[in-house]
């Protein structure tokens, strides 16, 4: 990512990396443990990180072969490299232990990367590998576990092919020595030959229908029983929409809200999406996405670089837009896409212009006259928004920098054992907002009242702005951030959940609860074990934000890569209650995101 490459000394796109590549030689894990069980005991020296000495292959003596130590011996990131070679379509039995509640009915629906490789070529990204989803189905006590890929066209034509006929976002479709400049001039007005419409992040419902999502205009209808894809959504033709963040926002009422980009006359601009609910007397007639319209639009604060967003939030009164100084820029994205070349080099790292945060107001669509600037930061995933004592309080996982996207480059994932900044450029921390709402211009010192919070915000620019200064939640690095989300989205609330981002700590696969007002961590996790995103289920008689459980889909690390299973835990004590292990027959790759359908 050229762009990146401004501010970032140890970025993979600025030659560093390909530098470091040429004068050391990298062990992956992998390697280290092909070579581990050449001696014996080497699986328990393995785990601590001791270098090896095995036994030589040569039968006139013994040689002695030292492995170079890992610098992060507990971390296995070959868990992001897996490739799911088998479909589950039959529902898979699994293995329990403890009690799992029976009052729990429903469906996790998981999403990620599963599958690297078509033919000879290897996607070079992380986001480039083929959506896999994953279905937990929990029903008294037992669960079954199901996989199957997103058919997209990519997916599809790409299989037949055996090679990326479309660019994904990092990696450039094979050489096609018939597609001339005047055919790649022409594939700009038919979006999916220009843009892949592989979606490998998230899987949520829309209306009374469930979609599987990325970042492009293309959304995939899954059928929520066996995983296919149904069918293909285009919110480019329907909206002119040109991408979409990958977190929607749901009401209890069955409506929806998505952040969307689109071109408007004056440029570009932010688009805020609206899914009405569906009636039972309209199923059939039209589906959420037909019925959905556009109902606040704001102009982006660059006419040629608008900010790269993968969420935001929502209050009752409000949307809220992080306008991180990571943008994308208009330009590169037009000559990538008449070179053929992927999109990521349109990220520019623009710190220098801070971090914008705009408030729209859900009444009249319109942004708020107040301006707010915070810090320069690099964000992917919000926690909560929620108003309190006439200031709006926004929570956000938030990195120094966009380095941690360079992170999940395929070489880099392979190379992380020998890098000893890989853990530095992931490291991120919660960190909380605190917004007045209708601040009085002539104020010195800090505008903010609220009293959970350490955040400040002072009048900058001779009042014309006003500068948020932020307060660490969690000394921990949290990732996939989630709350008790259909009692607590938009309010006022405690408690947040999330895996680790750290790296380097004692066990990376751990799994966090926040105390937001005490800033006190719980933490559960289990050597070689790696959880994903926690989604929180409330208990039938909630008393308490707490009360209920999370579900939490798991990975081993090392030998055990078909190894999966469906984790509970109390969420308030967070003690583990049941889980059900799973032997898949290839496998099982780390998932990103989801959600749980409950059923009566």
């Amino acid at each position: 990512m050229e762009g990146l490459a401004a501010t970032t000394k140890t970025s993979l796109c600025d030659g560093t990396m390909k530098f470091i590549c040429a004068k050391l030689h990298f062990w992956s894990i992998a390697e280290q443990k092909k070579a581990a069980n050449q001696a014996d005991n080497l699986d328990k020296k393995e785990s601590n990180g001791v270098p090896v000495i095995s036994d030589s292959a040569d039968s006139t003596g013994a040689e002695i072969q030292s492995n170079p130590p890992l610098t992060y011996p507990n971390c296995d990131l070959n868990i992001w490299l897996r490739t799911c070679q088998t479909e589950i379509i039959t529902p898979l039995e699994g293995v329990s232990t403890g009690a799992i509640p029976t009052w729990i009915n429903g469906s996790l629906y998981r999403n990620g990367p599963g599958k690297q490789n078509f033919g000879h070529q290897t996607v070079n990204h992380l986001f480039d590998a083929s959506g896999l989803l994953h279905l937990f189905k929990v029903r008294d006590g037992r669960v079954t576990y199901q996989t199957r890929y997103v058919n997209s066209t990519s997916y599809v034509q790409n299989t037949a092919a055996q090679k990326l006929l479309v660019p994904e976002f990092t990696t450039p479709a094979a050489p096609d020595p018939c597609k001339t400049i005047f055919h790649r001039i022409s594939s700009l007005f038919v979006l999916d030959q220009v843009v892949s419409d592989n979606a490998m992040i998230s899987v949520y419902p829309l209306g009374d229908e469930l979609y599987a999502f990325a970042e492009t205009p293309f959304i995939h209808r899954i059928d929520p029983i066996t995983l296919e894809t149904t069918g293909r959504e285009n919110l480019h033709d329907r909206m002119k929409v040109i991408n979409q963040s990958s977190h929607p926002h749901f009401t209890k009422n069955g409506e929806a809200f998505q952040l969307g980009q689109k071109i408007g006359s004056k440029g570009p601009n932010y688009a805020i999406i609206h899914y009405p609910p569906v009636a039972d007397n309209e199923k059939g007639i039209l589906n959420a996405v037909e019925r959905a319209r556009i109902v606040a639009t704001i102009p982006c604060r660059s006419a040629k670089e608008p900010s790269y967003m993968h969420s935001f939030s929502i209050t009752s009164s409000y949307f809220i837009l992080i306008e991180q100084p990571l943008t994308v820029s208009f330009k590169t994205i037009l000559g990538s896409l008449l070179k053929g070349k992927p999109i990521v080099h349109a990220l520019k790292w623009r710190p220098e212009k801070k971090t914008r945060i705009r408030v729209i107001s859900r009444t009249t669509g319109m942004e708020i006259q107040t301006q707010y600037v915070t810090e320069a930061f690099f964000f992917l995933h919000t926690v909560n928004a929620f108003e309190a004592d006439n200031h709006l309080i926004i929570d956000i996982c938030c990195y120094a920098n966009a380095e941690m996207l360079d992170c999940m480059y395929i070489e880099a994932l392979k190379n992380a054992q020998s890098d000893p900044n890989y853990a530095s450029m992931f490291r991120g921390r919660p960190k909380r907002f605190v917004l007045p709402l209708s601040p009085k211009q002539g104020i010195k010192g800090n505008l903010n009242t609220y009293a959970d919070s350490l955040s400040e915000a002072h009048w900058i620019n001779d009042d014309s702005a006003v500068y948020v200064q932020s307060d660490e939640l969690c000394s921990l690095g949290c990732e996939t951030p989630t709350i008790n989300y259909n009692v607590y989205n938009g309010k006022s609330y405690r408690y947040f959940y999330a895996i680790s981002s750290d790296v380097d700590a004692d066990n990376p696969g751990t799994l966090i609860k926040v105390d937001t007002i005490e800033k006190k961590c719980r933490t559960w996790a289990e050597p070689n074990v790696y959880a994903s995103e926690p989604i929180f289920i409330p208990h039938p008689e909630a008393k308490a934000e707490d009360d209920g459980v999370l579900l939490s889909s798991l990975i081993w690390g090392g030998n055990n890569e078909n190894r999966t299973g469906l984790l509970v835990l109390d969420a308030a004590t967070f003690t583990e209650m049941g889980r059900t292990e799973f032997q898949a027959p290839s496998p099982v790759p780390k998932c990103l995101h989801g959600y749980f359908a409950a059923t009566k």
